[in-house]
């Protein structure tokens, strides 16, 4: 019989997580036709003999290379069966009926093509799961602070100060757990896979949003998500991927002169942080520390933002 849910998962160097993710997985299953499909992305720490010895039940695809997370999923979308696709990080553990109330929420919500769940810390706080799509004018927002002082006004409002407590339509949820609908991915198709790792779901959803599709979040499913298991170790490599995830998106959906700006906010924005964290060194001895490493991130991603080019050459190649 075909499933109604297929879920997705892709694994990197993150076998423990994984295995308790998977346990919270299939207790949450129960009643629902799924299959589980898990990418391991050349994983160096025996990821697939555990989970294959600890979850027969879980369809294991090892990859030979690190395909990153976006492509990691494309492998998995590509056979997954299900009318619904559930993407799931192995740091994403869901409460007791957390699937079936996104699954509800598709089936009677046939203009959603993505919806994500309620997204917890591990302490129980709520964390931020739904974000705007970026902008030229909101990388000068956010980087000068104005989306922060004015967030309550409607049209800088960044879901910031919301207690996602209630159904909306939202720009783009993060992949930490989200439902796709089937047809969506036959009409847009996957990720992009220039996307590494990072950006590749806010580039996503908007291809689709584009498509005339909404984004939706539900405070009905809640999961737990544990953040960055798998690029904790290796922070500077993290951050590199990350802004040049920021430059492709800005240069595929606003150009060079999108690049530009964001680059020019960015170098701005660093430059007030790095002068406010050289006050705080020079007024307070106990958060020196902290505001040297503050300090020295700074002038880093403005000396990266005014001399890193090298994106303009690939995507011209």
């Amino acid at each position: 019989m075909k499933p109604d849910v297929s879920v997705i998962i892709v694994n990197y160097n993150t076998r423990e997580m994984t295995l308790k993710c998977l346990d919270a997985l299939r207790a949450d299953l129960t009643g629902i036709n799924a299959e589980v499909i898990l990418v391991d992305n050349a994983s160096s720490d025996g990821s697939v003999e555990a989970i294959r010895a600890h979850a027969p039940w879980v369809q294991v695809i090892a990859s030979e290379k690190n395909l990153g997370f976006g492509a990691g999923n494309n492998v998995g979308l590509k056979i997954a069966q299900g009318d619904y696709f559930l993407l799931l990080n192995t740091d994403a553990l869901p409460h007791a009926g957390a699937i079936q109330a996104l699954l509800t929420y598709m089936q009677t919500h046939p203009k959603t093509a993505v919806v994500g769940p309620r997204l917890l810390n591990a302490d129980g706080s709520v964390q931020q799961s739904c974000f705007r799509f970026p902008t030229p004018l909101r990388s000068w927002l956010e980087n000068l602070w104005i989306s922060a002082i004015l967030r309550r006004v409607p049209a800088i409002d960044d879901y910031r100060g919301w207690a996602h407590d209630r159904e909306r339509e939202v720009d783009f949820v993060i992949g930490a757990c989200v439902m796709v609908r089937r047809s969506v991915y036959e009409q847009i198709g996957g990720f992009d896979e220039r996307f590494f790792m990072y950006a590749e779901e806010s580039d996503w959803m908007y291809c689709m949003h584009r498509a005339g599709w909404t984004i939706s979040f539900t405070p009905s499913a809640v999961v737990t998500h544990l953040g960055g298991a798998s690029g904790a170790s290796d922070k500077p490599k993290i951050n590199q991927i990350f802004f040049e995830s920021l430059d492709h998106y800005e240069l595929k959906h606003h150009g060079v002169a999108g690049l530009v700006s964001l680059r020019a906010a960015m170098t701005i924005g660093c430059g007030l942080r790095a002068a406010l964290w050289t006050l705080v060194m020079a007024a307070s001895r106990k958060r020196r520390t902290l505001a040297r490493s503050k300090v020295r991130v700074s002038r880093w991603l403005m000396i990266r933002q005014m001399t890193s080019w090298n994106i303009l050459s690939r995507a011209s190649a």
